[in-house]
């Protein structure tokens, strides 16, 4: 398939899953009503996204690493896998908002700002970095590597610093769990 036509069909799905997943993740937020679909605690869920997070973190500083000596097979690799971790974790996290009610935070004083703050930036990073990485994705898997580079320098950044903020939130979070 020619890459004109493949844009033609990649590019609306990508912008519409980057509409779709942050929208359907507020809808879930704001249920009136909670389905626990596995029986799991309400402090299962935070752990794994928290483990999920750290994982993606690492895989991403690898595959910056990789792609900056050059080995581009290992770099594509690292950044494919922590494509899937995110999706993954994008899953289970929609699973735990339609499972478990939100938990407040407890914590006072300027941790609670520093709290707040660490968790709006991720919010509205997480939103802002589902079009940056599939755009990135699919710019690297179709060969377009000056597009992709445009993009990545972007990506990867806020990526880094939302998996990064994300187990910061279960930090701060964990005695409230």
């Amino acid at each position: 398939m020619e890459l004109r036509t493949k844009d033609r069909v990649a590019v609306p799905l990508i912008i519409t899953l980057s509409i779709v997943v942050p929208v359907l993740v507020l809808i879930l937020m704001y249920l009136p009503q909670r389905y626990n679909i596995f029986g799991a605690q309400s402090g299962t869920f935070p752990l794994f996204h928290a483990v999920i997070n750290g994982s993606t973190a690492i895989l991403l500083l690898a595959g910056y690493y990789f792609m900056r000596i050059g080995d581009f097979k290992r770099h594509r690799n690292f950044m494919i896998t922590a494509f899937v971790l995110s999706a993954v974790f994008l899953v289970s996290y929609v699973i735990s908002k339609i499972s478990n009610d939100p938990v407040p935070y407890g914590g006072e004083g300027s941790l609670r700002y520093i709290y707040f703050f660490i968790l709006i930036t991720h919010i509205v990073l997480s939103a802002i970095i589902v079009p940056l990485v599939l755009f990135t994705m699919y710019r690297g898997l179709t060969g377009q590597y000056e597009k992709h580079k445009k993009i990545a320098k972007w990506t990867f950044p806020i990526w880094l610093y939302v998996a990064v903020t994300g187990v910061l939130v279960y930090i701060l979070m964990f005695p409230y769990y």
